[in-house]
């Protein structure tokens, strides 16, 4: 079932496996305010369900904006997380090199500032990113 519907994003919940998915936005400068914004309603309404489970879709995600800027979403993302009761983070990776270096990059900042409370892996395969969220935590 859809929870939220917006622009750029849309959150869709099965609660037979308690696993939200989200397709990571594309990063435009002018989108920043709203993609805070957006990340803050998704926080909430992982709160709301209780949701422990998370699939982040970055397949077709479009970065448009420095290292740094991107770096400052995904800390404002895993912050955001890290406040829920989410246990486990699954990643499909774009298929874009510059795009999932940038992505590596800043897993690579959170996992050294210990931002991350939760089990995050990447996958470029939607099905097995499935079946490993659905594995006990």
């Amino acid at each position: 079932m859809v929870l939220f519907e917006s622009s750029i994003v849309k959150l869709v919940y099965d609660p037979a496996t308690d696993i939200i998915e989200v397709a990571y936005p594309d990063l435009h400068t002018y989108l920043l305010p709203e993609i805070k914004y957006t990340i803050d309603v998704m926080v909430d309404i992982i709160k709301s369900y209780d949701i422990k489970k998370l699939m982040l879709d970055s397949s077709r995600t479009a970065i448009a904006v420095s290292d740094e800027e991107s770096r400052e979403v995904a800390t404002y993302l895993a912050k955001g997380i890290a406040t829920t009761r989410v246990q486990k983070v699954a990643r499909l990776q774009s298929p874009t090199q510059e795009v999932e270096t940038v992505a590596q990059n800043n897993i690579k900042s959170l996992e050294q500032t210990q931002l991350l409370p939760f089990q995050l892996q990447n996958f470029s395969d939607r099905t097995d990113a499935i079946t490993w969220l659905k594995e006990n935590a």
